[in-house]
This record gives C-alpha cells, structure tokens and sequence, in this order.
C-alpha cells in the first residue's frame, strides 16, 4: 500500500484532519494492527476489504467506513485491479 498525503501534516494546512490516498495494488494488504486514531476509509476505485476482529466486509466504490479508535483493521485487495480509497482522520492534538 502506498499512501499520498493530500492535505494536513506537510501536504498544506489544516486545523484539525489530514487527507490522503491510498492505493493497494491486486495482492495488496496491511497488517491487521490498531491505531489510537479514528479512520474514515472511502473507496474511490475498486474493491476494498476490510477485515477487523469481527469479520471481513468489501466495500466498492463510493462506499465509506469508520475504523474507532483503538480498533484492529487490515485492509486487503483480493482483486486482480487497483483499489485507490481516500484516508481522512483526525490530526493528534498538539502536545504543549
């Protein structure tokens, strides 16, 4: 999986999310692993599934899902096309 930053972080300001896309390759995956950030996954082009501890579901394109934060997600691409999917989650406070 490769990921793009499109706004947030070094990408351009933002106050308070960052933007990006992914795309995972026919094959592609992540591991199943857990963030302390919530994820929004939309799907741009393709088919995405999306396992967590409670099962696997495949989202096509323009479907979306929210990942909690804390929850384990791996993402796979069980297809023989590209899936591309838009990434939106929260920037991390700002520690002072």
């Amino acid at each position: 999986m490769r990921c793009l930053r499109l706004q947030g972080r070094e990408a351009g300001p933002s106050d308070t999310l960052w933007l990006g896309m992914s795309q995972l390759l026919p094959g592609g995956h992540t591991s199943l692993d857990a963030s302390p950030i919530e994820k929004i996954y939309f799907v741009l082009e393709g088919e995405l599934t999306v396992e967590t501890p409670d099962g696997e579901t495949t989202l096509y394109s323009s479907d979306s899902c929210r990942i909690a934060p804390g929850e384990k997600r791996a993402l796979k691409n069980k297809t023989n096309k590209t899936v591309t999917v838009l990434l939106a989650m929260p920037l991390a406070p700002v520690k002072t």
